[in-house]
C-alpha cells in the first residue's frame, strides 16, 4: 500500500491551505480526511513503486528463462529431426 507518511503529508497540505478560521475545524477533520483518502486509494487497487519494480524484475527473469527454454526446445526438436529416418 502507499506510504502512510505521504498520505499524512497530503492530508496536512489540505488542512494547511484552509483559512485560519477553519483551522480548528480542520484539525478535527484531518483524521477523517486521512481515512477517506486511504479508503479511496485502497479501492483503486494501487501498488507502490517498490512493488511494481519487484514485479518488473520477476517478469524480466521469467522472460529470460522462457527464452532459454525455447532455445533448448528448438535444439531438441532439431536434434530429433536429424536422428529420425526420412520416409
Amino acid at each position: 500500500m502507499l506510504d502512510p507518511k505521504k498520505i499524512e503529508e497530503f492530508a496536512k497540505s489540505i488542512t494547511d491551505s484552509m483559512p485560519d478560521g477553519m483551522k480548528k475545524m480542520a484539525e478535527e477533520t484531518e483524521g477523517k480526511v486521512k481515512q477517506v483518502i486511504q479508503a479511496q486509494l485502497a479501492r483503486m487497487d494501487i501498488v507502490t513503486r517498490e512493488e511494481f519494480d519487484v514485479q518488473s524484475q520477476v517478469l524480466l527473469r521469467t522472460r529470460e528463462k522462457l527464452m532459454v527454454l525455447e532455445q533448448r526446445l528448438d535444439a531438441l526438436e532439431k536434434a530429433e529431426d536429424e536422428t529420425q529416418p526420412e520416409g
